[in-house]
């Protein structure tokens, strides 16, 4: 019960953080970075997990992601959502865009 309220609230800050107002971007340089820690490739991280290509595509991109996929790459690289994903701030030229 607790985990799927804490699901709803970070789906929430997610959205909240991506808003004009906010103007967050989000990063999964952390998720990258682990990867090459562990010698392994998106794709193998993709195929491993049975994580679509579009998805992926939407990390590469910095786009947000369900907390589902989250879930399963936290799980299974055996680290917090902190170690994966983070949020930076937009500087003025990237939220004109």
């Amino acid at each position: 019960m607790w985990y799927n309220f804490s699901c709803v609230v970070i789906n929430k800050l997610l959205i909240l953080m991506m808003s004009e107002r906010y103007k967050m971007a989000i990063s999964y340089n952390g998720l990258w970075k682990l990867l090459i820690d562990k010698n392994m490739y998106k794709k193998d991280l993709a195929s491993e997990l049975n994580i679509s290509s579009a998805t992926m595509a939407k990390m590469g991109k910095g786009e947000s992601v369900s907390m589902e996929v989250l879930q399963k790459i936290c799980n299974y690289l055996d680290c917090n959502i902190g170690d994966i994903v983070s949020f930076e701030k937009k500087n003025k030229e990237e939220s004109n865009k």
